[in-house]
């Protein structure tokens, strides 16, 4: 067990990087009409809620992917499937399984868990925060100096 929490972050780190990539392809195949295209009949343009749901997939997998702006994109993505579970598939039966709805509860879930937890190791956000050196930005560099008591 102690390995595992030693890679804690990294794991954290791949799972977010594979709910996002996994949310950006049904974007993608949506709006794009690409790898399989669309489950089910394409929506037009700014056609309420399948368009805009696939821009949310989109753009929300894309930043999560990356780990930018993590927990706000991942609450929108979750929120999104919630949205889409309840309105889209829950009038269908009461459990995912009766309904359809499983890819829609599971990502509900896993973006929440990634909200909760944060982007892990490998985000662009990290990169970005920090400063010369690869020091974080606001850390001090140290001197070879003393300072004076």
């Amino acid at each position: 067990m102690e390995a595992l929490e030693k890679r804690r972050e990294h794991v954290i780190a791949l799972f977010r990087i594979v709910v996002g990539l996994l949310f950006a392809c049904h974007g993608a195949a949506t709006l794009f009409d690409v790898l399989g295209g669309p489950h089910g009949a394409a929506p037009g343009f700014a056609a309420w809620p399948g368009w805009w749901a696939a821009v949310v997939q989109l753009v929300g997998g894309t930043l999560v992917l990356c780990g930018l702006a993590t927990r706000a994109a991942a609450i929108l993505c979750s929120g999104s499937m919630a949205y889409a579970y309840f309105v889209e598939h829950q009038p269908d039966g009461l459990f995912p399984i009766e309904n359809g709805g499983e890819s829609a509860a599971m990502f509900c879930w896993s973006f929440l868990l990634v909200a909760a937890l944060g982007p892990g190791r490998w985000s662009l956000a990290s990169r970005l925060r920090r400063g010369e050196g690869g020091r974080p930005v606001g850390e001090t560099v140290p001197t070879d100096t003393p300072t004076s008591a």
